[in-house]
């Protein structure tokens, strides 16, 4: 079941709400002499925006550790918390922010660690449990990777059933690459996010416009920096459901003319949501408003 909120801003006309913001934004944009472009540069993550991949990942965690760790996986006792594990790795998900993470959580739910302490410690539970079990980084991205590969290659209409792309959308999309600059920024693989939009959003999405950063190993900021000087002297978006990906855009001076936007239905707690509401930079959104600003644009 997604995650759901209700925001406490509403889209409306000029001098109001988010829209109201924007306008606002935009005419301090002309005081400093910066005329805004007919096309403007949206950026979109995409596990949480785009797709609720949780059930694939979640299935390619279960693959990756058995394969890493048979004798713990294949044994009777773990087999037989298989769904209780994969349900509770979607409460977890908010504070995955990469996806070899999920091989780690998957094991320390198996251990007896909680979803509740999970959501809590994560940032300091993944390098403790991963100097614990001698994980690297470099070896869990390869090894997550090749796990999704191998399904894909055996069963691809088995790998895609768990994702779902979020209602609205696409449709979104459709009309952003029409109308503007868009980029996919995400800690997703490129090639997966790829296949996803093509074949269950059915857009053709520029490869070249997919910016992952488990590839690049470059942090979101410095994507985002890179598009900003590639599109000078125009209005900047960037959408997320991570807050805590926001905050870190939001405390680099160099992106402060980026409109930053949390949306309400992607991998997200009611405490995020709240302080994103609250917040007098960040924007909360549901789908109708994020369409409204597109318009707006």
């Amino acid at each position: 079941m997604y995650p759901t909120a209700v925001s406490t801003r509403v889209a409306s006309a000029p001098g109001g709400g988010i829209l109201g913001s924007h306008h606002q934004r935009l005419r301090k944009s002309e005081q400093r002499g910066v005329v805004a472009r007919a096309k403007n540069v949206w950026a979109l993550d995409f596990d949480g925006v785009v797709c609720d991949s949780c059930g694939e990942s979640s299935l390619s965690a279960w693959k990756a550790a058995a394969e890493l760790w048979p004798s713990v996986f294949e044994d009777q006792a773990a087999i037989g918390q298989k769904d209780r594990l994969i349900e509770d790795m979607r409460t977890v998900r908010p504070v995955v922010e990469t996806g070899y993470e999920n091989i780690v959580q998957i094991r320390c739910l198996l251990e007896g660690v909680s979803p509740e302490e999970m959501l809590e410690n994560w940032s300091t539970m993944l390098p403790e449990y991963m100097e614990k079990w001698n994980l690297n980084r470099t070896q869990l991205v390869d090894l997550f990777g090749k796990t999704r590969d191998a399904w894909i290659q055996s069963d691809l209409d088995g790998w895609l059933a768990p994702n779902r792309i979020y209602p609205g959308v696409p449709e979104v999309i459709d009309q952003l690459m029409v109308e503007h600059e868009v980029y996919i920024v995400t800690t997703k693989q490129a090639r997966f996010a790829e296949m996803i939009l093509e074949r269950m959003a059915f857009i053709d999405f520029p490869s070249d416009r997919i910016f992952s950063q488990t590839t690049s190993g470059k942090p979101k900021t410095e994507v985002l920096e890179m598009l900003q000087e590639r599109h000078p002297d125009t209005d900047y978006h960037f959408v997320e459901d991570k807050y805590s990906t926001l905050k870190k855009v939001e405390a680099c001076s160099s992106l402060d003319r980026w409109n930053l936007y949390l949306v309400d239905w992607g991998y997200n707690v009611q405490r995020e949501r709240d302080a994103a509401s609250a917040s007098e930079r960040l924007n909360m959104v549901d789908i109708a408003q994020f369409r409204a600003i597109i318009d707006c644009f």
